[in-house]
């Protein structure tokens, strides 16, 4: 396999444009702290998982890379998109540290900073970011989860004594599945309905100390731990309940809702609805993070897997005495080769949608409308990417396992856990039917500033109301494509930029089209919203997955243009991947006449010629993924 000596100190260009703009930060989590980490054991016990990555966590606070992302003030760097990354390069390493990590700089100290104004800032801001003040960040009731507006938790204000009651009036409104609440946190932000002067102002955040200075439950608070899960044992997930709570009132994160002394309550956010969704968009970052740390367990997975296909041998050739080179088989490249190359697909994806939100969140304050769009297009490019990235993983992290027979059963080669520790992805930072059914809605309602509307009934006004067409927006331009066009020359139409994308455009423009047929027919019909809406939910999942698979490609292309040294290599890698997408989807295509049998047949042909000519590419292609050899501790994917 190739060295990094032989590519380059750099890496070489395929890992300079996957690790993109914040390459240096790359680097940093590759060279300092991180490498003195020993691989995860099976051995500890839940205890001494956590206490072990308690102590990582120092560590990583540590070597400064959480600062990265925060205000200088408070000690960071300002480099919003480098904090981000700083946190993904965990999912190459140690998934448990990844995820308490994120909870406590990206949610936790995210939330303080985002929702909070100065006084939560110079109180909290450096003492979370330096790891002094461990923290939680409880959302998630064990009777609502996604449905965040219908959290039950009440914080109701007493102008007598002008503090906050915070209470858990039901048993569903436990607080449940929250980060850092069994063992280490001592203070949460949580999330909770407001209430003043009788009158309900929606979900708001507040901070509550859970636990005092020697570690015990606060009076009114009660904590018990979540127990042994499928994975991710590092992470000390616990319950809370609250008993009648007193917190002072400037506990309020009130950024963008205040409360003054006798009760008042005032919002520079007029309705109720949008100053939900700006609060809740606010944290969008987490799930982008959440997309870069799958791709990252993914990409460890095929390291893996395909080091061992590179080495492992089976059953002699007719005739001959050598046996074959598993990768050798068509077979096993039908299994990692499209997974791989899927990967490139998303990670360069993840760069874009990465340095939209940066831009968007450094760039000088734009009109407000303008401002709003730009933030739903991100929040939906993240929710969209965050699905594909997660579902990905768990379906190639479980493929490798497969690739590598019962070698990738045993503990030591580090799949299992990566397969136990990744599958709760699918289902936190938004489960992802539900992120798709955001997508979804915001296709139908082109992203509509009244967010309040992007409810069922909201959502089936504007079906009713208006036409829906359909415009597809190219996140790659044309003079991009035209540089590809003169550099490939006349390709066979299946092997054609504009031919690839153009099926990809219309299979997303036919669904969002006639979901909105399908669901203006069933209004007009029975009149009921829900019942409209739930009809046509499986359709209105398959129009958000088109789009964001359409999307995907196109970042992907656009990023090859940035690459040419290795150009002939990633249009193979391109090829591959987007017609391999479109295989899996044949059934659709020929089911509405956009390719014939004989178009089908050709892209298997297609699949399997473009398998066999990245086969020897294979080395150069996960090395690119810049892994450091310390961080791949597998038996079976050591060189040799």
């Amino acid at each position: 396999m190739t060295t990094e000596t032989e590519q380059g100190s750099d890496g070489g260009p395929l890992r300079r444009l996957l690790d993109g703009r914040w390459a240096e930060i790359r680097d940093r989590a590759r060279s300092l702290e991180l490498k003195r980490f020993d691989p995860p054991s099976y051995d500890l016990s839940t205890e001494q998982h956590r206490a072990r990555i308690l102590h990582r966590l120092e560590e990583f606070a540590a070597s400064g890379l959480p600062r990265i992302g925060f205000e200088p003030a408070y000690g960071g760097v300002g480099d919003v998109g480098g904090g981000m990354v700083a946190m993904e390069m965990l999912g190459f390493r140690d998934l448990s540290l990844m995820v308490k990590a994120g909870v406590q700089w990206g949610l936790f100290a995210g939330a303080i900073a985002a929702l909070g104004t100065e006084r939560h800032h110079r109180a909290h801001l450096a003492d979370a970011i330096e790891g002094r003040l461990l923290g939680c960040f409880a959302m998630t009731e064990t009777g609502h989860g996604s449905d965040v507006q219908s959290l039950e938790t009440t914080a109701t204000y007493d102008p007598a004594t002008e503090e906050f009651v915070v209470d858990s009036p039901t048993p569903s409104a436990r607080k449940d599945y929250i980060g850092n609440a069994a063992r280490d946190g001592r203070l949460a932000v949580v999330f909770a309905q407001l209430i003043t002067g009788g009158a309900e102002h929606g979900v708001h955040a507040l901070l509550v100390p859970i636990r005092d200075e020697t570690g015990n439950p606060r009076p009114g608070v009660t904590i018990t731990d979540c127990g042994r899960k499928a994975g991710l044992n590092g992470v000390d997930n616990g319950r809370i309940v609250f008993d009648q709570v007193r917190v002072p009132r400037d506990a309020l994160l009130d950024r963008y809702g205040q409360v003054a002394a006798d009760g008042t309550y005032t919002s520079s956010i007029e309705s109720s609805g949008r100053r939900f969704f700006t609060m809740i968009g606010t944290l969008v970052r987490g799930r982008i993070s959440v997309a870069g740390s799958a791709q990252n367990a993914a990409k460890l997975a095929l390291t893996i897997a395909c080091r061992h296909g590179l080495a492992r041998r089976q059953f002699p050739r007719p005739g001959g005495a050598d046996e074959v080179l598993l990768l050798d088989y068509r077979g096993h490249q039908r299994r990692l080769l499209p997974a791989l190359v899927r990967t490139y697909a998303l990670s360069l994806a993840q760069n874009d949608v990465l340095e939209r939100l940066h831009e968007h969140l450094t760039a000088p304050a734009a009109d407000e409308p303008e401002r709003e769009r730009t933030q739903r297009e991100i929040e939906s490019r993240a929710a969209g990417l965050k699905a594909l990235s997660t579902w990905h993983a768990t379906r190639t992290i479980q493929t490798c396992r497969e690739a590598c027979g019962g070698a990738g059963y045993l503990a030591e080669n580090v799949l299992p856990q990566l397969r136990a520790d990744t599958d709760v992805f699918t289902t936190f930072e938004g489960d992802n039917t539900v992120l798709l059914q955001l997508v979804g809605k915001g296709l139908l309602t082109d992203y509509s500033s009244q967010f309040e509307d992007l409810d069922v009934l909201g959502v089936a006004r504007a079906v009713a109301d208006q036409f829906v067409g359909f415009a597809i927006e190219r996140a790659v331009n044309r003079g991009v494509l035209e540089r590809l066009r003169r550099r490939r020359g006349v390709q066979p139409e299946i092997r054609d930029r504009d031919w690839q994308l153009g099926l990809l455009e219309d299979r997303e423009k036919h669904l969002v089209e006639t979901l909105a047929l399908r669901m203006r027919g069933r209004l007009a019909r029975d009149k009921d919203p829900f019942a409209a809406f739930n009809a046509v939910q499986p359709h209105l999942l398959a129009a958000a997955s088109a789009h964001a698979e359409r999307q995907v490609a196109e970042s992907f292309l656009a990023a090859t243009d940035r690459c040419p040294e290795r150009a002939d290599l990633l249009d193979q890698v391109f090829d591959l991947h987007v017609l391999s997408a479109i295989e899996a989807d044949r059934a659709w295509y020929l089911e509405h006449n956009r390719i014939s049998d004989a178009r089908s047949k050709e892209i298997i042909a297609a699949v399997d010629d473009l398998c066999e000519q990245l086969r020897p590419q294979v080395p150069e292609l996960i090395d690119a993924f810049g892994i450091p050899e310390a961080w791949i501790t597998a038996p079976i994917a050591q060189p040799g």
